[in-house]
């Protein structure tokens, strides 16, 4: 029976990390792990530009601006980034437009993680005391003026920490993208694993998205117990 359990463990090591295969695998790995970055941080990028914008509509008392923003947030928020990407890119061209990968994948993160990130802002921006705005137009400051010289600047040090959640939920997510034929993480690995017959690449790229996630996923933590002894502080 020891000899049996020796062979399984041999096998196993073998099928899921087989070093050789690991060596060559990495780079084809890492070169697409940069193209994963890359999406996430375009995508994130563009989606808090996008998030601010939203949750100022939605807490603005103009209904023309708040239910429309509603109406993003709820729709994006309520079906999976997956649905999302295949409509952009499978489901336009039926009406003519036709993305490439690249700009389809690019697209559905910014739109999906601008989602997310609204709500995030506007809770941000709703835990300021009511007061900072008040004192702000009591000195002649434009509702304008007073919400991006007072408000925001505050409000964006208290969403940093759920900020840099959303980065690494929407790094995971990117690995959907390979269903639109984008060259990251996910299309890779199973470029290679199907070329193989080999699961040595699955393993590799969970190890990747762990060493990328787990330091961002320990700063988020860090961030929020610091903001909580400023907090405590003030």
């Amino acid at each position: 029976m020891l000899f049996v359990a020796e062979i399984n463990l041999a096998q196993l090591i073998d099928k899921y990390f087989n070093f050789k295969l690991a060596l060559e695998f990495l780079p084809h790995l890492l070169s697409a792990a940069r193209w994963a970055i890359i999406y996430t941080l375009v995508g994130e990028s563009i989606g808090i530009i996008i998030g601010l914008v939203i949750a100022l509509a939605r807490i603005s008392s103009f209904k023309l601006l708040s239910y429309p923003a509603s109406i993003y947030v709820n729709l994006f928020r309520g079906t999976p980034l997956l649905v999302q990407l295949m409509f952009i890119y499978y489901a336009l061209p039926y009406v003519g437009i036709n993305l490439p990968p690249y700009l389809a994948g690019i697209i559905g993160l910014s739109l999906n993680s601008g989602a997310y990130v609204a709500e995030i802002f506007r809770a941000g921006i709703l835990s300021i005391p009511k007061g900072q705005m008040e004192a702000a137009r009591s000195l002649g400051m434009s509702y304008g003026q007073a919400m991006f010289y007072v408000i925001i600047p505050q409000a964006v040090r208290v969403v940093i920490p759920p900020l840099t959640n959303e980065f690494v939920a929407l790094l995971k997510d990117s690995s959907l993208l390979y269903v639109i034929q984008v060259p990251e993480i996910a299309y890779r690995m199973r470029s290679l694993a199907s070329a193989s017959f080999n699961a040595t690449s699955y393993t590799l790229a969970a190890l990747i998205y762990l060493s990328l996630t787990i330091p961002l996923t320990y700063f988020a933590s860090y961030m929020e117990k610091r903001l909580s002894r400023y907090k405590s502080h003030a």
